[in-house]
């Protein structure tokens, strides 16, 4: 799962290279919206210690 965004961030370093401006910022977007969802996720679960 963590992998996803750097993919991303890959993606449109890609774009950015081609020259796609709009794509390369798009594709920035959503990776960061991908990376704080799952860091949502990380914070908010549970930790399951047994004492």
């Amino acid at each position: 799962m963590m992998g996803l965004p750097f993919f991303g961030f890959c993606v449109a370093l890609a774009f950015a290279a081609m020259g796609r401006r709009a794509l390369a910022v798009a594709a920035g977007l959503v990776s960061i919206g991908v990376l704080l969802a799952l860091f949502k996720l990380h914070v908010t679960s549970a930790l399951d210690i047994a004492l």
